[in-house]
């Protein structure tokens, strides 16, 4: 799996209404980072390629929204996406915040297990 890939900072421009901005302005912030110098020590320290905590990183970060999506599971997804939809659709600051509080009851949902020490799940 030998590749080259170079690194390189990202400095480009784009419209304030473009759907990408905010990932785009992140990627300039980071890009302009020099992360091979932590990843130097890592490597050093665990003795690890730096090749091989990059191709680490890059996969991990790439499947983070499937092992999102398993770990919350479609049905809970596809609720908070028609929630998000439904209030985009209605494009009001009221149904935003209704969009809002219904997404926090959703979250507080699926923190019981975590927050819980006595819950268990229903036997069945």
């Amino acid at each position: 799996m030998s590749r080259t890939i170079t690194l390189e900072p990202y400095a480009g421009t784009w419209p304030d209404d473009d759907p990408d901005a905010g990932f785009r302005s992140a990627v300039a912030e980071y890009s302009s980072l020099d992360g091979l110098a932590t990843l130097g020590v890592l490597s050093r320290n665990k003795d690890i390629p730096i090749g091989a905590l990059v191709a680490f990183i890059v996969g991990r970060y790439s499947a983070s929204g499937s092992d999102a999506l398993l770990e919350v599971g479609p049905i809970v997804v596809g609720q908070m996406d028609s929630i998000v939809q439904k209030a985009e659709s209605t494009a009001t600051d009221e149904a935003r915040l209704e969009a809002y509080e219904s997404l926090k009851a959703i979250v507080s949902w699926l923190k019981v297990p975590l927050e819980d020490p006595d819950w268990r799940s229903a036997s069945r």
